[in-house]
């Protein structure tokens, strides 16, 4: 077997993300990198706030999973949990296959909205970033957006509906207009649609005719004594859905996703939003009975809340103060050192937050750093120093990566 091969499966994986940006982590403990200096003095801060937040939201330390559910509750409303209780005739595998296809269309969706964008509900609540298009993409669902036959079976993303899926469309049900515009528009139409090619192309987890749903029965059937390993959820996610990445980086036919350059190390994994919506598909899972285990195996998410927390911190300052100016393409060294040195800071977080909230790590995996936590941290340190809440640092997003 050729090298390239064995270079993209290990590309492709948590172990990569992780052993990746601990490398450069190891380069910013030694003054080598060109774009962040490291101030490890001031993590404690960060983990201090992060224990504070965890503790005020979550009193009794039951902290759920980070994933797509949780923006779903909104102004005071779990719209699945009241969806779902319409449909209790629903048998709970069927009911799993509906939260699958919700999962990814939703989480496919989600990429950074830009500072401008709102999205009114039907109870005329004015909602914004990740809860407006939470929200957003739910209602799309509910009304069958991506189904075939939404006067039927309007619960259900298949590949018929999915292929359809433009930018007028998407428009229409985000609300966008000229006064209220949504970052990366295109791009998220355009994603949908590649997603459409990759239900028909891997029969083996989509079924045919191809749907979203159909990936609950192949990860079933790889389960053991009724447990499925977390890493067996991101390989299936990223082997799926991999295909629908635009204009990444290849290893002999391999389209990596979302992996990029950097001069210190070669190629950084993330796989940001492939990770997010293993984490989002854990819940589905379980409620029928499938223990998900070595969730620990995933890392923290590289996106602007959990970096710009260690940005707002002082952990992380950047090197040339135009980073806190200039929006910057996502693909630029300097973004990519910020991803992955926030990849690896927030392991390191996550062992100081556990010894300050007494749990061990087994009981208190990333996922639940991250929804106690290191985001909703990140968001609430971004409000009190600048006015819009935005991240110190901007990117230019397309809809497929933050």
């Amino acid at each position: 077997m050729s090298a390239q091969p064995d270079a993209a499966a290990y590309l492709l994986s948590a172990d990569a993300v992780r052993e990746r940006a601990h490398a450069l982590l190891a380069e910013a403990e030694a003054s080598r990198l060109t774009h962040f200096d490291l101030h490890l003095d001031r993590l404690g801060d960060a983990a201090d706030l992060v224990a504070r937040v965890t503790r005020e939201t979550y009193p009794d330390l039951n902290v759920p999973y980070h994933s797509r559910w949780r923006h779903f509750v909104v102004a005071g409303e779990d719209r699945w949990a009241t969806l779902a209780k319409r449909l209790d005739l629903v048998d709970r595998e069927e009911l799993a296959r509906i939260r699958f296809d919700l999962a990814v269309t939703s989480v496919l969706l989600d990429a950074g909205a830009g500072e401008r964008w709102r999205y009114r509900d039907s109870n005329g609540n004015e909602l914004a970033r990740s809860e407006g298009l939470a929200v957003a993409s739910f209602d799309l669902f509910r009304t069958g957006g991506f189904s075939n036959d939404p006067a039927f079976l309007p619960l259900r993303a298949d590949a018929k509906a999915l292929l359809h899926v433009d930018e007028a469309r998407l428009a229409h049900a985000f609300q966008v207009t000229t006064d209220n515009p949504l970052v990366g528009l295109e791009g998220r139409a355009a994603l949908l649609r590649r997603l459409g090619e990759a239900l028909t192309s891997a029969p083996d987890l989509f079924g045919t005719p191809g749907r979203v749903g159909t990936l609950y029965d192949a990860l079933k059937a790889r389960a053991t004594n009724g447990e499925l390993p977390a890493q067996a959820i991101l390989d299936a996610v990223l082997r799926g859905l991999g295909p629908i990445w635009p204009g990444r980086i290849e290893l002999d036919g391999v389209n990596l996703g979302d992996v990029w350059r950097h001069s210190a190390i070669g190629l950084v994994p993330f796989h940001k939003l492939s990770q997010w919506l293993s984490y989002s598909l854990v819940e589905p899972l379980e409620d029928v009975g499938i223990r998900v285990t070595g969730l620990d195996r995933l890392t923290g998410l590289p996106e602007y809340r959990n970096g710009g927390l260690f940005v707002d911190t002082g952990v992380l300052t950047p090197k040339d103060p135009r980073m806190l100016t200039d929006a910057l393409e996502v693909g630029v060294e300097a973004v990519v050192e910020w991803r992955a040195l926030t990849v690896a800071l927030l392991d390191r977080l996550a062992d100081q937050v556990r010894a300050r909230l007494n749990l061990p790590a087994d009981a208190f995996p990333p996922a639940k750093v991250l929804q106690g936590g290191s985001w909703a941290a990140g968001r609430l340190i971004a409000r009190r120093l600048r006015p819009d809440g935005g991240p110190p640092i901007r990117i230019r997003s397309d809809g497929t990566v933050f």
